[in-house]
Parts: C-alpha cells; structure tokens; sequence
C-alpha cells in the first residue's frame, strides 16, 4: 500500500538560502493579526477538513496517528496527519517538508499537517515546470482549502528597505504568523513598510510571492517564505539543477523569520481529536 509520507529516494542536500535587494508592496486585507502586540499568540484556531472541525495551535507539537481521508471527502483515500513540529523544515523546494518523502512537486502526496500545499496558480505548467503549476489543490482562492483562501504578509526589514520578505500560506495561518512574527522580529522590521494584514493572494500580481522567489518552504509546502528581487531560477529546469543563491544580506531578520516562523506554526493533532463539523 502506497504510504504518501515514506520515500525511499535519497534527500536531495538543498542550501538554506540568504536573501538580497527587492521591492515591496501592499494590498487589501482580509484578515488582522493583533496589530500592536508585544506578546505572541497562542491561540488555537478550528479549521474544517475533510468533513470535520480540527483544532490547530501555534506551539504545539502536532503528532498524533495520521489516517485515511474517508470516502465522499476530497482527496478520499489519502493520510492525514501525524506530522510534527520537528518536522515543519522544508528547503526552496517546492515539494519539500513532508516527514520521510524526497521529490520535487507535490502531486498526489498526502496531508501529514492536514494543510494543502500552496496552490502558485497560473496557467498549467509545460515540461520541467509542469510541477509548479498543478490544478491539483485548486486556485489559491478555493475556499475549500483548510485554513481558507492563500494569503500573504508582507514584513520589510528595518536595516534595509529594499529587504522585503513574504509570507504566503492559507489566511488562518497567514493572521496567526503575522502575530507572531511581529512580536518576535519586531526590532528587526520596518513596521511603516511592513504589512501586518493578510493580503488575498492574486497569481497575476508580479508584486506578490513568485515560486522563483522563494527562500523555504514549511509545514509540507504549506508555507512559503518569499524573498522579494530573488530569482532562482532553477524551479523552472529539471530537477537536480543547482539553486541560484542569493548573497546574504539583512541577515538578522532572515534567520529570525526562519526559525521563529516554524516555532509558530500553527498545528493540529490528528483525525481521532477532531468532530464532526457542524
């Protein structure tokens, strides 16, 4: 029996990048984080999936048996949950961050944080970069996807401003990172440039996160973390091309967005915790 979380293929040794010059920008918002706060949240928040009602906690350690989705649900027959917070790591690659699997992409693979990967829109994909461009999850505003429609957030740094990282993920973990990150990076951003509302995700918007930008992904490709100006181009050719690192630059916030953002991550224990949605 196909178990989407194991792999035997080697893992693939990914550099962790550093970030340099981009841009920055702003949107609508859709949601707020506690805007002001100088402590960090960890509130829970219920999400549906699959039929039921799930508890997810920033600083939890997730866990738990996964399961099969049952029949009559989307993606019916695959796991769901079990992964854990040590596990929440990915790399730029897009694919990356599920316990035990090694592949580019992320196309019939299971659930192990319950989330769905990001969705990066767009028109499908044509030979090495068919895999960014998967219908598979839907449009990133399918209001089926656990946690609601792909929002960003947008956190400038404070010792340069042409230094802007993006968040994007599914909004209930987009307002509950923007939280977080706030009080834990505070003095590290430029809190006039910064975006401390989630932002409705729009493909066709050039200014908003690009795969090619992205610097890691969390939580089983869930999350990403985009680094305006960065242009990795080796997304787009077959797999195994080295990655374009970035010079490292505005390192205090790189490495505070990197490590607290999967610290806060919002997590959710597995099916046998959940009830049944109303």
């Amino acid at each position: 029996m196909f178990n989407p979380f194991i792999s035997k293929r080697a893992q693939r040794n990914v550099k962790i990048l550093y970030p340099r010059k981009g841009g920055g920008g702003h949107g609508k918002g859709v949601g707020k984080s506690s805007t002001g706060s100088t402590s960090r949240s960890s509130h829970s928040t219920s999400i549906s999936v699959s039929g039921t009602t799930k508890t997810a906690t920033p600083f939890g350690l997730g866990g738990g048996k996964f399961s099969p989705i049952l029949a009559g649900q989307l993606f019916a027959g695959r796991d769901s949950g079990g992964g854990t917070r040590a596990e929440v790591y990915g790399t730029s690659r897009y694919g990356s961050g599920y316990p035990g699997v090694s592949q580019r992409g992320v196309a019939g693979l299971g659930f192990p944080f319950v989330f769905w990967p990001v969705a990066w829109g767009g028109a499908v994909g044509i030979g090495a970069a068919a895999y960014l461009h998967t219908s598979e999850y839907g449009r990133p505003d399918n209001s089926s996807r656990p946690g609601g429609p792909l929002t960003t957030a947008t956190f400038v740094s404070s010792s340069n401003s042409n230094t802007t990282f993006r968040l994007l993920a599914d909004n209930a973990t987009t307002i509950s990172l923007i939280s977080n990150v706030q009080a834990s990076c505070s003095s590290n951003l430029n809190n006039g440039s910064s975006s401390f509302v989630s932002t409705p995700y729009n493909d066709s918007f050039a200014s908003l996160p690009q795969p090619e930008q992205t610097v890691q992904y969390y939580r089983a490709s869930t999350v990403a973390l985009t680094l305006d100006g960065y242009n990795n181009t080796a997304v787009f050719e077959p797999e195994g091309t080295p990655d374009f690192l970035a010079p490292a630059i505005s390192i205090i916030i790189e490495v505070t967005l990197r490590h607290i953002s999967p610290a806060t991550l919002e997590m959710s224990k597995d099916a046998l915790q959940s009830q049944p949605s109303p």
